[in-house]
This record gives structure tokens, C-alpha cells and sequence, in this order.
């Protein structure tokens, strides 16, 4: 008779040293627990976006919607579209063409408020852009979608979940509206909210960098052509959107407001549909995107900002040479130059 002992402890069936080991479910686990995590973060991410939006400066907007209606096109318009081209240029597979356009159409995130606030930018315009495309983008995303990822699921290779996208788009309506509401009510409190949701979304994207890493070890074997693409993107959007909205006739600071809103996109939305929408294997494939994108918007956000820092220097030293010349001013104070206490460091 053979010796059992020499199976695995956990083995359920074994004849003589052949021996079946159940498959461990350590991987399905941490899945399961990540995609609960991601939710629940990125629900307080936005119900902190939404305690940063002042309802009757929102309103102001909606009735005078021609610095919306710019933004709209920009993020709905531009984006899609260049991350369309991008994918066909650099033929990338499927799965990661869907990915390259769901970043695409995703809406701005809170990291373009507070770059807006550096670079002296309309802070008023930028949250209500902000705000106006996150729920926008709970129908203009499956649109855009559909009509751009129509050559890859007319051949059957890829199958876009829409309902899932659905699902998780119509979730973070109800965290935005709360933190309008709350904002409303308890202006004191939204702030503070504000400031730990800032906070909450740089934890959401370590997270999804470390868990993610563990559970797709293949997917960081980065493909070169998702490098260049996530160093392009980027730049696309902010240079287009400036360059629409100066277009259109946009002041030089709603300009740099537009330029920020379009390039800087909502990565940890991105990086949650993708993981709550399609399966581990087409998830190892595109894993990295967001992350790539995420890398790259915040060091070309960077660079416009010191750019941008340099040139108010220079100006403010030309300015103290020839007093006289403060009369021509290129921008004049006005309400943009206000500080918006949500990004304020607090004082002693």
C-alpha cells in the first residue's frame, strides 16, 4: 500500500503519490475585498467632490452655461476622440482600446480643483465642470463608448459591459448630490470633508497600484505602446482644451481652468470600471493604464504650474521695476483671485 503520508495536508483526493491540492481561492478573496475597498473609497471621493461645490455658484453656471458648454465639449468632444486616434495610431488590442476611451470619457477629478486654485484659475468654473461632467458622463460614457468601440465589438472581440459601467456611474450620483446637500447645510464640515476626501483619493490610487500589482503580476510587464500613449494623452487634452477655450473666447485664466479640466481626468473612476466591469484576464492587460495616466497628467500638471509660477514671477518683478505700469496688467483681480477655503492651508 503507498504511504499517504507522503501527500499534501490539504490534498482531498489521493492515490498512491498522485494527489489533488484544491485550488487556492487566496486570489478570488483579495479580488472580491478590492473591488469592495475601490468602491467604498471612491464614494468618498466623490461625496468629497461634491462637498466642495457651493449650490448658487453651481446654479450661476447652469444660467450662464457658455464656460460649461466649452468644458463639455472639451471632455465629452476632445478626449474620446483623441483617445480613439491614440488607439488606432499605436494598434493596440481591444481590450485596451476600450480602456484608452473609458479614460477618455471620464469626467475631471478633484486633483484639477486644486491645480485650478494654484494657477489662479476660475475656481467657480472648475468645480461646476467638474460636477456637470461626472453626471454627465452617466450618459455620455456608455455613448461614447458605443460609438467609438463600435469597429471592435462589430467583429466579436471585445464585448463592452455597459450594464456594469451603468451600475457604477449611477452609484456616484448619489455620493455627489449628499455632498452638494451636505455642503448646503454645513458649509464648515464640507470643508474638512473636502480635505480627507483629497487624501482619500491619493490612498485609492496606492491601493490600487499594491493590491492590483499583487493580483496582476503579469500586466506589469508593460506594454511600450501604453507608455507613449499615457505620455501623449495627457498633453493632448490639456493643449486642446486651452486651445478650444481660447478659441471660443474664453479670458486667459478660464483658459487654463479648461486646459486643466480636460487633461486631468478622474483616473480612480477609470481604474474602479475597469475592475468592476471586466474579467481578471482582460484586467491584467490594461491594469497599469490608469496608473500610467495618473503618473503622467500630475507631472505635466506640474510642470504648466511651475511654468505658470515662473511667469507671475517675472511679471510681479517688472511690475515693483515700473509702478506706473500697474494699470496694464494682462489679467485683472476679480473674483478668481479669491481663495477657496476648500484648498486653503489652515491657518494658525
Amino acid at each position: 500500500m503507498s504511504d499517504l503520508t507522503d501527500c499534501d495536508a490539504s490534498a482531498t483526493i489521493c492515490n498512491g503519490s498522485s494527489c489533488v491540492v484544491p485550488e487556492s481561492n487566496f486570489n478570488s478573496i483579495l479580488s472580491v475585498t478590492l473591488n469592495i475597498v475601490l468602491t467604498i473609497l471612491l464614494a468618498m471621493v466623490m461625496f468629497s467632490m461634491g462637498c466642495n461645490v457651493e449650490l448658487h455658484k453651481f446654479l450661476g453656471h447652469i444660467r450662464h452655461p457658455w464656460g460649461i458648454c466649452v468644458g463639455f465639449l472639451c471632455q465629452f468632444g476632445i478626449m474620446p476622440l483623441m483617445g480613439f486616434i491614440l488607439a488606432l495610431a499605436f494598434d493596440v488590442i481591444p481590450i485596451q482600446a476600450v480602456a484608452i476611451i473609458i479614460m477618455g470619457c471620464c469626467p475631471g477629478g478633484t486633483a484639477s480643483n486644486i491645480l485650478a486654485y494654484w494657477i489662479d484659475g476660475d475656481m467657480d468654473l472648475s468645480i461646476s465642470m467638474t460636477t456637470c461632467s461626472t453626471l454627465l458622463a452617466l450618459g455620455m460614457m456608455p455613448l461614447c463608448l458605443y460609438i467609438y468601440t463600435k469597429m471592435w465589438a462589430r467583429t466579436g472581440t471585445i464585448i463592452v459591459p455597459y450594464n456594469n459601467i451603468g451600475i457604477s456611474l449611477v452609484a456616484l450620483v448619489i455620493p455627489v448630490s449628499v455632498g452638494v446637500f451636505v455642503n448646503h447645510k454645513w458649509p464648515k464640515q464640507a470643508k474638512i470633508i473636502l480635505k480627507v476626501g483629497s487624501i482619500t483619493g491619493a490612498l485609492l490610487i496606492v491601493i490600487i497600484a499594491v493590491v492590483g500589482g499583487i493580483l496582476y503580476k503579469s500586466s506589469w510587464v508593460i506594454f511600450p505602446k501604453l507608455w507613449i500613449i499615457g505620455t501623449i494623452f495627457p498633453v493632448a487634452g490639456y493643449s486642446l482644451g486651452f486651445l478650444l477655450a481660447r478659441i471660443a473666447g474664453q479670458s486667459w485664466h478660464r483658459c487654463r481652468t479648461v486646459a486643466l479640466e480636460t487633461g486631468m481626468q478622474n483616473t480612480q473612476l477609470c481604474s474602479t470600471i475597469v475592475h468592476l466591469s471586466f474579467s481578471t484576464e482582460d484586467i491584467s492587460q490594461v491594469f497599469t493604464f490608469p496608473l500610467i495616466y495618473t503618473v503622467f497628467q500630475l507631472v505635466f500638471g506640474a510642470a504648466v504650474l511651475g511654468l505658470y509660477m515662473a511667469y507671475k514671477k517675472c511679471r510681479e518683478k517688472n511690475n515693483a521695476g515700473f509702478p506706473e505700469s500697474k494699470d496694464n496688467e494682462i489679467e485683472p483681480k476679480s473674483s478668481f483671485h479669491k481663495t477657496n477655503d476648500g484648498f486653503r492651508p489652515d491657518e494658525k
